[in-house]
């Protein structure tokens, strides 16, 4: 049926005009695409939209007559838009790269098991049918435990989320492991950043060795202040204070205990201004925000490519291509 207005320049001429007799809004049909999520949909509702139109352009010619739309596909029709309509927003969302979007996973799950895909009365069968088909895929998708403890861990660095959307049962074990994750980030990130520190240290320890084997020097007199120094630094040696695994557990638990963020307010940005607060916990959300809640970012940069590497522009360098799809996705 679009195939047909899709090639003809008259019946285009003539649905405008049947547009403005009928006060209908003045939209072209649209052709779907595989490789866009929702084309299709998009192209549905479009017809559903300018049926009465299309239906009096069809009906006038002998050869498209035949693809007017009766009562039976119009029910189709509508049946897939209502399936289909509430997840299209969520899934665009999920599928953008200039915000965090991995942390949504789970409230989105959450609210299209509860809300979006529940059995409701006024659903035809098809529409049941394919709520309960799209519900059944991704309880599949994400069933596995590896992907689970991913998409909490990401909810609970979010200061929108937490623990909102975590199950009961796995709180403590998420928690656990977001306190052994850090403790094991800030060992590597202070062994990278003190490398120098280290290596004299050793070098200072060899240095003394070595000197202990040389020449036996006269001992020297211990003096009172001496005495007072080493019972100093014994006592500070003893005194409690707290270990990296105790100061992220307290700091855990301090965030957790602040209310949570606005919905519509950006992580990054949250996470920036408190990060006096919350230094650990900010930098393991940073590890996990970096991570698309889809594969859609990673295509859009193939079909960059694929646009800069043209039959016209084959032999281009693979340096070169990697600096030109760089500042294709970043000016």
């Amino acid at each position: 049926m679009v195939s047909t207005f899709s090639f003809s320049w008259k019946k285009k001429t003539e649905l405008a005009r049947l547009q403005t007799e009928m006060k209908l809004p003045p939209h072209k049909l649209i052709t779907d695409s595989p490789t866009r999520w929702g084309s299709k949909l998009s192209m549905i509702e479009r017809v559903l939209e300018q049926e009465k139109a299309i239906s009096e352009i069809l009906k006038a010619d002998k050869t498209t007559r035949c693809l007017v739309p009766g009562y039976n596909e119009k029910d189709v029709m509508e049946s897939v838009v209502k399936a289909l309509g509430p997840l299209r927003d969520f899934t665009d969302a999920l599928s953008g790269e200039d915000y965090v979007s991995v942390s949504y996973v789970k409230p989105v799950l959450h609210l299209s098991k509860e809300h979006l895909l529940k059995a409701d009365d006024d659903d035809t069968d098809l529409s049941g049918e394919m709520n309960m088909t799209i519900l059944n895929y991704l309880t599949d998708k994400y069933k596995d435990p590896k992907t689970d403890e991913l998409l909490d861990m990401a909810s609970l660095v979010d200061p929108r989320f937490k623990r909102k959307y975590i199950d009961g049962d796995n709180l403590e074990k998420i928690q656990a492991k977001a306190v052994s994750e850090l403790e094991s980030l800030l060992t590597v990130t202070v062994q990278a950043q003190c490398p120098a520190a280290s290596s004299s240290t050793s070098t200072s320890q060899s240095l003394e060795a070595e000197a202990n084997q040389g020449h036996h020097k006269k001992k020297a007199k211990k003096t009172l202040a001496s005495f007072l120094k080493t019972s100093a630094v014994t006592a500070a040696g003893t005194s409690a204070s707290p270990s990296l695994k105790e100061a992220i557990e307290a700091e855990l638990k301090s965030y957790l205990s602040v209310p949570n963020a606005d919905s519509e307010m950006d992580p990054l940005e949250w996470g920036q201004n408190h990060d006096g607060n919350f230094p650990r916990v900010s930098q393991l959300a940073r590890k996990y925000f970096c991570i698309p809640a889809t594969s859609a970012p990673s295509e859009r940069v193939f079909s960059t490519g694929g646009n800069i590497v043209t039959c016209q522009r084959a032999t281009l360098k693979p340096e070169k291509v990697d600096k030109l799809i760089f500042l294709a996705k970043n000016l």
